[in-house]
């Protein structure tokens, strides 16, 4: 069933058996194609258990701002399509402030909630009220050629200015063609690199609890620089500032380049039985300024319910399902995904495939969060717009900063 244009009502339609006469509940929500095929075994699971409640999906594009537009467009226009919302971390102040999700902190046991990660709950949260389960965890890495490194003799990098003496270091050696590859596309993924070299230099954005912008520092001029200074040594390619994830991980994967910042569902892709590089990938934590800490952006996706919907209990029965234990297991088994409950981390058969686990819990528990403000969707916008024109050298580094708080901070006062 075509909905809209390019959007596809997807009915799975298993395992329903209802009697004679009864109609199941439907649930819809919007997943992007590639999530909807991961999805079909654990909701044809889900339906087998519940034959009473049917789920529908709304399939999107691959992009998580297009995700983010079918259901923003939707609750706009009061549509009742959805009654569950995947969402996206930094969507949930924006959605909650609007009145689009259902207000379901009295529904969790305080029980279950002590499984999540701290910072992937508070992610579900908005003024103290909790609005979203998380499912999957994420967080940004550096992945690295651990043969290249064993080779040449050299560490694990720690430091920005290790990071590029040793990629200089590598592509002097001809053992690469890059040092390092990092989303530099005027997108959401520029604005999570950027948040985790920004705070590697011990700075912050946006005070999401006094709506300052704190980008007029030291630190924001350090980490533009220094981003800057990946494409000015050759390290990274000039043309880096047009790279999604996508890209990155390509190149990457081709053998192309020593260092990736990437997400960490990346290391199953690179380390699989197809890939040209499998089996010399490891994982490490974002580099960061010397007596300053490595803090990879918080990413990460959760159920929401939304608050136009006729069948909230049978919704929350979904969210408790899909959100619960062994279903985050199954996902990170079969599909990559990190799991966003810490008692995961610890369990036999996920750390036989991904041994690297509790190092990634280990960051997941010092990770930076994108500001938690309902405006977040425009602040990022004009970040991204002034931070390419600086990384591109068509603005200097303190004009891009200067725009970004002036635009930035008349923005949240004309909210307040």
């Amino acid at each position: 069933m075509l909905l809209g244009s390019g959007l596809f009502l997807v009915t799975l339609g298993l395992a329903v058996s209802c009697q004679a006469g009864s109609s199941p509940i439907t649930l819809t929500m919007a997943l992007s194609g590639i999530e909807s095929v991961r999805w079909q075994p654990v909701i044809a699971e889900f339906e087998r258990q519940h034959p009473d409640i049917h789920i529908a999906l709304v399939e999107a594009h691959e992009s998580t701002d297009d995700l983010e537009a079918i259901y923003a467009d939707a609750f706009e226009q009061g549509n009742a399509t959805f009654d569950l919302v995947y969402a996206d971390i930094i969507w949930v102040p924006r959605f909650a402030a609007a009145g689009w999700l259902l207000d379901i902190s009295d529904r969790p046991s305080a029980e279950d909630l002590a499984d999540f990660l701290p910072n992937d709950l508070e992610g579900g949260r908005y003024q103290d009220r909790l609005y979203r389960i998380p499912l999957r965890s994420d967080i940004g890495v550096l992945h690295y050629r651990q043969d290249l490194l064993l080779q040449a003799n050299l560490p694990t990098p720690t430091t920005f200015d290790d990071l590029l003496t040793t990629a200089q270091t590598l592509r002097s050696q001809q053992v690469a063609t890059w040092g390092y590859l990092w989303q530099g596309r005027s997108s959401e993924g520029l604005t999570a690199a950027f948040m985790e070299v920004l705070a590697g230099y011990g700075g912050s954005w946006i005070n999401p609890d006094t709506l300052t912008v704190e980008l007029d520092s030291p630190a924001a001029l350090q980490a533009i620089q220094f981003l800057r200074r990946t494409i000015t040594q050759g390290i990274a390619p000039e043309r880096v500032t047009t790279y999604s994830e996508e890209e990155t991980y390509r190149l990457f994967q081709d053998g192309e380049a020593a260092f990736l910042r990437n997400w960490p569902e990346t290391w199953a892709t690179v380390n699989s039985s197809e890939s040209p590089i499998s089996g010399t990938v490891a994982i490490a934590p974002v580099v960061h300024a010397p007596g300053q800490e490595s803090r990879g952006c918080q990413g990460g996706w959760g159920l929401a319910i939304a608050a136009s919907t006729p069948h909230a209990d049978a919704a929350w029965t979904a969210v408790q399902f899909f959100t619960q234990r062994q279903i985050q297991r199954r996902f990170a088994l079969e599909v990559g995904y990190l799991p966003s409950r810490i008692s995961l981390y610890s369990d036999p058969a996920i750390l036989q495939h991904y041994h690297h686990y509790p190092d990634l819990l280990s960051m997941l528990e010092r990770s930076v969060r994108r500001p938690a403000i309902p405006q977040y969707t425009q602040a990022s916008a004009i970040l991204q717009r002034y931070l390419h024109a600086a990384i591109t050298d068509r603005l200097p580094p303190e004009q891009a900063i200067q725009a970004i708080v002036q635009e930035t901070q008349t923005l949240l006062q004309g909210d307040t």
